[in-house]
This record gives C-alpha cells, structure tokens and sequence, in this order.
C-alpha cells in the first residue's frame, strides 16, 4: 500500500493510499480519515460509497465529514467508484457507464467482467486491507452513500446484516432494475437475464426476503433526478410492506449535489455513531 497524501484536520489524519488491486486487476485509490481516538485505540469503520462520475475525492473534498467524525471517535474510508487505467474498459462518452459509474457489482459479461469487480472489492478486498493497515474496529462497522453509491449501500447491508450496524444514504438509487440510468448499465455488466439483477436492487431484495434492522434516507425535493432515478418512495414501500425502519427525510428545495450532502453529513454520522457505540 503506498501513502499518497496525509494531512491533519480535526485533530486526526485525512489520509490517501493507493494499491494494486487483485479484484479490479488495477491501481486503485481509497481515502481514509481517522479521529483523534485512533491513536489511544481502535475506533468503529463507517464507509462511504459515492455516486456517478466521482472518485474518493469527491466527498473528501467537499462532503465535510471530518468535524463530525471526530467529534464522535469514527473513521471514514471512502473507497473510488470503479476501476481505472489505460486498459480498463469504458464508454467516456457515457457518464452512466464505465469508468466511475461501477455501480458496486461483480460484472458476468464480458469484456467488463474483468475489471469490473466492485462488489467483491468493497465488500472483500479494500475491507482486508483497512483491517490490516488501519485502527478501525472491524466489529463496529456501517455504511452509507450517495446515488449510486446509496444504492451500494443499501444492497451490500441488505445482504450483510451480520457485518453493519448502520445503514444510511443521500439520495440513494433504490430501484436501479428500472431506472432509466442504471438499467443499461446492469444490462451491460450483468447480461439481460433481468433475474440477476435482483442481488443488487434494494427493493427486489427486501421482497426477496432480505432485512435490515432499519435505514435512515435524506432526500431533495428539488433533485433533478428525483422522479426517474431515484424513488425513494419505492424503498418505503417496500419496507412498509417487509416491516424495516425506515426515517426518510424529504429536504425542501435541495438538489442532488455536495450542497445537499454537506449539509445533512452531520445528521447521518451522529445516527451511525450513536448505532456503532
């Protein structure tokens, strides 16, 4: 693992690290901070996935988690959103697809299939590695993200109950089988048997007998994407209907971008940290 930055905010360490990934056969950047009270101490994991078109960078940047996160002893690790290189596969014209639009699956199809191993890096390879180089108390871990990354979320907590303690979202992507900018793209990693697209839809995974204690969602109003992407009225149905907590919160006027997330950061590592003691 190589060191690429350190810097110190809030009394702890915003890190970058790069490694040669086994699953996504590349380099692969992450980025993780760690609170003050990883230097006398282990301390709960709480990840980040993020959305379309963004790397480790964007929420490091601009997400403003650090304050929080030390304020209440937690580490976040903020994996990229797929994987890159000269010989990865891409459509560059196609910001819903390819390189930063992984969409946190194990790609089946050809010539994807190769590189495109998200599911199994986020889930298996990055948290080995964290475990091993970092402080972070791996029986203490959540998870949380934006769109795309909300959808990863939601699905890798659905079918990891055991491993979270906490699982919230910005804005997530709670039906990505028939969303206008997911469906393609699973069609072209997972083939068009639409059966195994179920494994990575929220809703279809609740109906399929999947369970989590409860999910926290914050959602704007004024998202663009609200009506054809996201829905997250199809995610409290679905669990209504399967009895999981749900508090989905409606921000009046808000959009889909950092401005939003910013703003309710606090509000989701407080409920994550308060469900990680």
């Amino acid at each position: 693992m190589e060191t690429v930055s350190k810097a110190r905010s809030h009394g702890g360490i915003q890190g970058v690290y790069r490694h040669e990934a086994e699953t996504t056969r590349c380099p692969m950047t992450f980025a993780v901070y760690l609170p003050p009270q990883a230097e006398s101490g282990k301390v709960p994991v709480l990840w980040y996935l993020s959305g379309l078109t963004c790397t480790h960078a964007n929420v490091m940047d601009k997400g403003e988690y650090r304050r929080a996160a030390a304020r209440h002893g937690v580490a976040i690790v903020a994996p990229d959103t797929s994987p890159r290189g000269p010989d990865v596969p891409d459509e560059p014209d196609n910001w819903q697809f390819g390189c930063g639009a992984g969409f946190y699956v194990d790609a089946t199809q050809a010539p994807y299939d190769r590189n495109y191993r998200m599911w199994s890096y986020v889930t298996e390879e990055l948290p080995a590695l964290v475990a091993r180089e970092f402080p972070v108390d791996m029986e203490r871990q959540g998870i949380f993200g934006h769109s795309m990354g909300g959808h990863g979320a939601l699905t890798i907590a659905l079918r990891h109950p055991e491993r979270f303690r906490s699982c919230s979202a910005f804005a997530p992507i709670v039906q990505p089988s028939t969303a206008g900018w997911s469906k393609p793209a699973l069609t072209k990693y997972l083939g068009a048997d639409e059966a195994a697209w179920r494994r990575h839809d929220a809703t279809a995974l609740i109906e399929d007998g999947h369970r989590f204690p409860e999910f926290l969602v914050d959602q704007g109003t004024a998202d663009s994407f609200l009506n054809e992407g996201l829905r997250p009225w199809l995610l409290e149905e679905a669990c209504q209907k399967a009895g999981i907590g749900l508090t989905l919160n409606m921000r009046e006027g808000y959009d889909h971008s950092y401005f939003f997330i910013s703003t309710f950061m606090d509000d989701h590592i407080a409920w994550a940290a308060e469900r990680l003691r």
